[in-house]
């Protein structure tokens, strides 16, 4: 029998108000099928107080408040801040966003004052039960991060970063090519000055470290990702302390790593850390991140959705960016707008808003029993208006005949997951 129930949607990067339109009931009602119902806030919100950070996650972005309540419109009652966005204004503007969805009566995970605040769950209470989330970002540079608190020192505010570690590897022809290259380049001039005082720990054996890239010695090249340990350590803390005052524990991980060349496959890493994640006691894993869907994997009776795509897409349509965002396009800063997204995107030639797979993404709803094993998933296609002017465009419809149940079909089979497509157009998950 199925106790819990839930729905997710996946990057939401939301920059202006929505107001009611065609699809919108449809979509609204199939999202308030779940008590517990995600999105992930691709965004900073706040009125402009603050200055843009000296680096962004790509671009700068931020909305006006009152789009926190346009997403209660939608149904969505938990939110994810743990993004390679969550910087974009500094921590001034990591902590104003908290501010206004506090305001907007929104619990949210991944970012806080401090590493546990960040790092931590969250509770969300509802008559089926209380769930826990846990949010975390594999996307993020060093000064996204936060910083944990001691008897010493105070806190830094910031996201909870799980970083993905990368090993390149090649032969052992391939790596005696290196090391000497390496040797007349000076590549690692400075690094080995720094692990000759301490400053730097010494490489294990058979490991070259070429200009900050590590690699060592296998049958053939290729490259592994992995967990940083102590990152997926404080996870799994994380869990436990979940499990131990909450029914339910979902897990949101916001990774935009690749396997190999397509941005479909989800990396080692990813596989990985959601899997790890379900070993501790975690009920479910959301994937957000790379703009476009990914597989579902059931693990031990958990599903697992490597990504679940754009749930909004208006990444065109900020109102005012820094300077940084023209200086980035080798523009002034005193072009406008429109002139920055022209040139960025070589008159709608490249990027994120001109390629279709970016607009198509799905909502998940699922059912769990009580002890948290996934009795039921239905899966709604959603499409964001490719093609469409920047007024009506990156808007989250349903959209059954556009092939996006039937890509996740076949790309989910890896996994060994099989997918059917009722009449009606809503995909299931044969469990």
């Amino acid at each position: 029998m199925s106790r819990f129930k839930c729905t997710a949607a996946g990057d939401a990067m939301v920059f202006r108000r929505t107001v009611d339109y065609e699809g919108f009931d449809e979509l609204k009602d199939f999202i308030g099928k779940g008590d517990f119902r995600y999105l992930n806030l691709e965004t900073t919100v706040h009125d402009f107080e603050v200055c843009g950070a000296a680096l962004s996650g790509g671009s700068w972005f931020c909305a006006e408040p009152a789009v926190l309540g346009d997403m209660h419109k939608y149904g969505f009652n938990i939110l994810s801040t743990a993004n390679n966005h969550s910087h974009d204004y500094g921590q001034d503007g990591l902590l104003k966003t908290l501010e206004y969805i506090k305001k907007y009566d929104f619990p949210a995970a991944g970012t806080g004052r401090t590493l546990a605040e960040a790092s931590g769950p969250v509770y969300l209470d509802t008559p089926a039960g209380r769930f826990a989330m846990i949010a975390a970002c594999s996307s993020f540079t060093a000064d996204m991060m936060a910083g944990e608190q001691t008897r010493m020192m105070a806190g830094r505010p910031g996201l909870n970063g799980v970083a993905c570690k990368t090993m390149y590897q090649v032969t052992e022809e391939q790596f005696a090519q290196m090391e000497t290259i390496a040797a007349q380049t000076a590549i690692n001039g400075a690094a080995d000055i720094s692990r000759k005082e301490g400053y730097l720990p010494q490489l294990p054996e058979g490991q070259l470290d070429f200009g900050g890239l590590r690699f060592e010695k296998a049958e053939k090249a290729g490259k592994r990702t992995y967990v940083n340990p102590k990152d997926m350590a404080r996870t799994v803390k994380a869990i436990e302390e979940a499990k131990f005052f909450a029914d339910y524990v979902v897990i949101s991980i916001h990774s935009h790593q690749i396997k190999k060349i397509l941005k479909e496959e989800p990396s080692e890493f990813l596989e990985e850390f959601s899997r790890k994640c379900i070993d501790a006691g975690a009920d479910a894993v959301i994937g957000t991140g790379p703009h476009l869907i990914r597989p579902i994997e059931i693990y031990k009776g958990k599903p697992i959705f490597y990504s679940l795509g754009d749930f909004f897409l208006e990444n065109e349509t900020m109102k005012w960016v820094p300077a940084g965002m023209f200086e980035k396009q080798g523009l002034t800063g005193n072009e406008n707008m429109k002139d920055m997204y022209e040139d960025r995107s070589d008159h709608g030639k490249r990027g994120l808003y001109y390629s279709q797979v970016m607009f198509e993404a799905f909502v998940p709803y699922w059912e769990a029993d009580e002890n948290g094993n996934v009795t039921k998933i239905d899966l709604m296609p959603v499409e964001l208006g490719y093609g469409q002017p920047k007024s009506t465009g990156g808007v989250p419809r349903p959209k059954y005949d556009a092939g996006i149940l039937e890509r996740l079909q076949e790309m989910s089979k890896a996994y060994g997951t099989e997918i059917t497509i009722g009449s009606d157009g809503i995909g299931h998950v044969k469990l």
